[in-house]
């Protein structure tokens, strides 16, 4: 068993101060994979103490010293690519493949996108040329604390380690304690790169306790959260005494809208697209709204993907997911199943229990309901699963009712090759991305989300943007 019981804080690993011992499932074997401690409140002052510390010398470090040590980084990330893909797999089941190629390369693809678009943001500018004397200064928010969750860990450690790091904060990154090894690894990686002590810390713990420890302190001046909404809106209440930027990026229960001309590879790209990583992305396409003209034969498809749609061990090589990550998850997804039949909906795939042939590991069948209406449960919750939920519909103006018609407002999709339809259903999705005829975002692209779905936008020039303040000075001394 591995045995990560240390913490990383101002550049040395530590032992805690006060820490208690956890044990990391693998979920495909549903044994200990590695036990690592979950630090205390002296744990957590420590690594706050040492990034408040290194924050003036790191904020006023010259940018191209700060995107040449993350450069270093890369080149250190991309040399130990196996070894991240490995410990991803392990620890929350992403298959093999999968963590090699979109788990390991998440996190590559942040790091590159966020070098890129730091060479031309202008730290500096002026306001205008009806005042020549006037500046606008973008300046490091401060000590940041970095909760991350186990579902994509590496894009999400980068998406926020990497912006904070260009925009000139320090930070105290607390990983989820269901993925750990991944962030123990990118810490290593950190070291090996040369970033100044304090720069970047790491203390494991979980929610209540390193968590809700970060996000109240009085010397952490930005939390960036991403996790449940229930989760995000403990972190706001147990920051507003201290008036910190909260910087949320919470669940979703996307709408693919498929019109009558869609093409023909719509729906099974659909439903792919809601199994890849076990259904476990708050941005999956879990309501399928089809319009009724196509709706059968929308249905007859989606039931013989997924029903081809294999699950097996997450160290083996191929084409086929993986299990959820832990018993408490797989309870949830095999409740939210059987409300789904208990209140009505078709299931015309998958269904409730392990996969044939499988009595051991948090598997869940690829799942597929019809017939759904969008106040039934399933349609509400955010299941975090394979599950899909397909609902029909008659006119846009009904599919846009029933897309918006949620708390949430992360991502949604439209199947159309209608060009006018599609930008004006585009415009009208109340999300903070939309996706249109299989089409992803492209680089640098923002993340992030409306309503329950969180605020703020990760990625790019706006992920580097959430690390900053903004601050006008007048009278430069422009000579």
């Amino acid at each position: 068993m591995i045995e990560k019981r240390q913490f990383y804080i101002n550049g040395e690993w530590v032992d805690p101060k006060e820490g208690r011992d956890h044990h990391v499932i693998n979920p495909t074997t549903e044994e200990p994979c590695a036990v690592i401690s979950l630090g205390s409140q002296a744990d957590a002052d420590a690594a706050v103490a040492a990034a408040k510390s290194a924050f003036p010398g790191w904020m006023a470090t010259p940018v191209e010293d700060r995107l040449n040590l993350i450069r270093k980084l890369a080149d250190i990330y991309k040399a130990r690519s196996e070894e991240m893909a490995q410990a991803i797999s392990m620890e929350m089941g992403a298959p093999i493949d999968l963590a090699r190629s979109a788990q390991w390369g998440a996190g590559y693809g942040h790091i590159k996108n966020f070098l890129k678009a730091a060479e031309g943001f202008e730290f500096v500018r002026p306001l205008g040329d009806h005042a020549p004397n006037d500046r606008i200064i973008h300046e490091a928010v401060g000590v940041c604390a970095l909760i991350t969750p186990w579902n994509w860990p590496m894009n999400q450690i980068t998406l926020k380690v990497i912006a904070a790091a260009v925009a000139g904060c320090t930070m105290v990154l607390k990983p989820s304690e269901e993925s750990p090894l991944d962030a123990l690894l990118f810490a290593e990686m950190m070291d090996e790169a040369g970033f100044p002590k304090g720069v970047f810390n790491l203390v494991n713990g979980d929610g209540a306790g390193v968590g809700s420890q970060l996000s109240g302190h009085p010397d952490v001046d930005m939390v960036s959260f991403t996790g449940s909404t229930r989760a995000g809106i403990a972190i706001s209440k147990n920051a507003a005494d201290t008036l910190k930027r909260v910087h949320l990026e919470l669940g979703g229960k996307g709408a693919n809208i498929i019109f009558d001309d869609a093409d023909d590879k719509a729906v099974k790209r659909g439903v792919l697209h809601m199994m890849n990583n076990t259904g476990q992305s708050c941005n999956a396409p879990s309501r399928m709204l089809v319009q009724k003209s196509v709706y059968d034969k929308a249905v007859e498809t989606a039931t013989e993907v997924a029903n081809s749609v294999k699950v097996g061990p997450a160290n083996e090589e191929g084409r086929h997911i993986g299990p959820v990550v832990n018993e408490a998850q797989w309870n949830k997804i095999q409740g939210l199943i059987q409300q789904g039949i208990d209140e009505g909906a078709r299931l015309v795939a998958g269904g409730t229990g392990r996969p044939e042939n499988f009595n051991k590991g948090f598997y869940v069948r690829p799942t597929v309901f019809a017939d759904v209406t969008n106040d039934m449960t399933i349609a509400r919750e955010e299941i975090f699963g394979p599950v899909l939920s397909i609902i029909p519909f008659e006119t846009e103006e009904e599919a846009l009712k029933i897309a918006n018609d949620t708390v949430y407002g992360l991502t949604n999709y439209v199947q159309t090759q209608d060009g006018t339809r599609a930008n004006r259903v585009a415009k009208q999705l109340r999300s903070g991305m939309v996706e249109m005829n299989g089409n992803p975002r492209g680089a640098g692209a923002p993340f992030g989300g409306m309503k329950q779905s969180g605020n703020g936008r990760e990625g790019g020039v706006w992920g580097i943007e959430d690390f900053l303040e903004v601050k006008a000075v007048s009278g430069w001394d422009a000579a």
